[in-house]
């Protein structure tokens, strides 16, 4: 697994290639460059690992949950509800 940010896919955007998914991120939406994920785009709900804008890792719900344990042990705060990003 890379070190990156967790997210949870929310939706994929139309056009662009089929290159980009709306992700919620610590609560944030943000728009993702998920064409580097080699085996096609997430299904909504999934959990992915964003470096740089670009989704490098599917991870289940665990894999977010230890890269957000990982970020913590670096300085980063869980949002104030606790939650993963």
């Amino acid at each position: 697994m890379c070190l990156g940010i967790p997210g949870r896919v929310i939706g994929l955007i139309e056009g662009y290639g089929g290159q980009l998914a709306l992700v919620d991120v610590a609560g944030a939406e943000r728009k993702i460059n998920i064409g580097l994920l080699d085996d096609g785009p997430p299904e909504v709900g999934s959990w992915i690992l964003i470096h740089m804008g670009f989704a490098l890792e599917r991870v289940d719900a665990e894999g977010a949950e230890e890269a957000m344990n990982g970020l913590e042990l670096m300085g980063q705060e869980r949002d104030p509800g606790g939650r993963l990003p």
